[in-house]
């Protein structure tokens, strides 16, 4: 089976990482586009797969068809390889906003499409994914599309109706995780560690947090109960964070972030 890639960029090379190391697909088996000489010969040094100029020759040579570009690309990718799809082929975009309705109708003709909203951490391998399909996709095209995302972390099959949702609130939430460890760094700064340090030890405590929830099952507010002693220092900064309206500004960022994507 010969995965395409249009579009080489962190993302897909995440993906390429992904099948590659978890053995889902060789070298021999990948091939992908980019506008760039130069983006071209990275990709082809470090992962070994063939990287071409056409992407109409990726598409007419791919199994499983990965659309891996902005979502204001997309429209222009599609027109140019519309014509040299095969039937058979299955169609995976990583593009928000625009949904299998709208990919369908930019092909003029009905195919096996399936959405995808992966995050940057796949980039070390710890994404996490919600995939949606529409019914000419079969089970078993599905369980490949399902091998590819876990091949660079979590992943999960959702309706399409949940799909925006997926996206805000475990694709754009990095930038806010990030936010909060810098803030958290900054504080250890200020507090007298080394910048080095308070960077480290925040993002540490960050990873733990996440293990621990994914790893007990338990829901975030008793882990959280978990940490806050009676009369202690955490249940101050609780309190303190609580005032500032930290979890109205979260629930109004994943908020706006879904909105965003619908009008994509």
């Amino acid at each position: 089976m010969t995965t395409g890639f249009i579009g080489l960029g962190n993302m897909a090379r995440a993906m390429i990482g992904g099948m590659l190391e978890k053995r889902v697909a060789g070298a021999q088996e990948i091939l992908g586009s980019a506008r760039t000489q130069a983006t071209r010969a990275a990709v082809r040094e470090e992962y070994g797969i063939t990287a071409l100029a056409d992407n109409r020759d990726v598409a007419s040579r791919s199994d499983l068809l990965i659309l891996a570009v902005k979502p204001q690309m997309l429209s222009e990718v599609i027109a140019q390889i519309r014509d040299c799809v095969r039937e058979e082929t299955i169609i995976f975009s990583i593009a928000a906003g625009k949904t299998i309705a709208w990919i369908e109708e930019a092909f003029g003709r009905s195919l096996k499409v399936v959405r995808c909203m992966p995050n940057t951490p796949a980039m070390v391998g710890e994404g996490c994914s919600g995939l949606c399909r529409n019914g000419r996709v079969t089970d078993e095209d599905m369980d490949r599309c399902m091998a590819l995302a876990e091949s660079f972390g979590l992943a999960q099959e959702i309706p399409e109706g949940l799909i925006d949702a997926v996206g805000a609130v475990s694709g754009s939430s990095p930038a806010f995780v990030f936010m909060f460890t810098e803030a958290l760094a900054d504080a250890g700064v200020k507090a007298g560690m080394t910048r080095s340090m308070a960077g480290r030890f925040a993002a540490q405590a960050i990873l733990g947090s996440a293990k621990l929830m994914l790893q007990t099952g338990k829901h975030p507010g008793e882990l959280k109960d978990m940490v806050c002693s009676p009369g202690g220092t955490t249940i101050e900064g609780v309190q303190a964070l609580e005032e500032l309206g930290l979890r109205a500004a979260v629930m109004k960022a994943v908020e706006v972030c879904v909105g965003k994507s619908r009008k994509l």
